[in-house]
């Protein structure tokens, strides 16, 4: 059985033209792509190098990821407001470290897995994780979840595809959260509940 491709190789796969499968690389990387069976040199010249069927195939499947975006003795889960006061965890520098160690791991996951390494966007586990990405991209940029009294963000999911609904106490509250939102790489937009009147956002993560 052939062994998946490493991070290195993936991201050369990857970068393939979408077309032709030709690749670009070091020598030494398309050379282990070839003993790897994802890639063939062309025998006429320059001799550039091909993706296989093989090659393309581990380029079109979604590619295997982490269950969380830093992996950890611990699990990690950012709050996604509303919690049981149980299963709040306890605030404080600990936390903010937790916070932004899984911040900055999601955006190695998206240099890692996204096309031409972009971090700006979303990549495939945050697509597949809608609201504990949504919600990590608001706690890693300092907002408040929502606790026992109700105040801060609550991030929640929706019967629509890719979207998520973020609610908030008070317009500020949700026009920061669209703001964090947004530069994170999603779309968020505020929406109003036609039947309680509440106000909302509904954000799905960026394509392009």
């Amino acid at each position: 059985m052939t062994r998946p491709p490493t991070a290195a190789q993936r991201r050369v796969i990857d970068a393939a033209d979408p077309v032709t499968g030709r690749l670009r690389g070091t020598e030494a990387q398309l050379v282990a792509l070839v003993k790897r069976g994802f890639a063939f040199r062309h025998p006429r010249p320059p001799h550039d190098h091909f993706l296989t069927p093989a090659g393309h195939r581990i380029r079109e499947a979604p590619p295997e990821v982490p269950a969380e975006p830093v992996p950890s003795a611990g699990v990690f889960a950012a709050r996604v407001g509303g919690e049981e006061p149980e299963r709040i965890p306890v605030s404080g520098p600990a936390r903010l470290r937790e916070v932004r160690s899984a911040w900055q791991g999601l955006l190695e996951l998206r240099r890692m897995t996204n096309p031409g390494g972009a971090t700006d966007r979303p990549c495939g586990w945050e697509r597949t994780h809608l609201v504990r990405a949504a919600a990590l991209a608001l706690e890693a940029a300092g907002h408040r979840p929502a606790g026992p009294d109700g105040n801060g963000y609550r991030v929640r999911s929706t019967p629509q595809p890719e979207a998520v609904a973020v609610h908030g106490p008070d317009e500020e509250t949700l026009r920061a959260c669209a703001d964090t939102l947004e530069r994170a790489g999603w779309q968020a937009g505020a929406y109003t509940e036609p039947r309680t009147r509440v106000r909302y956002l509904l954000a799905s993560p960026r394509r392009v």
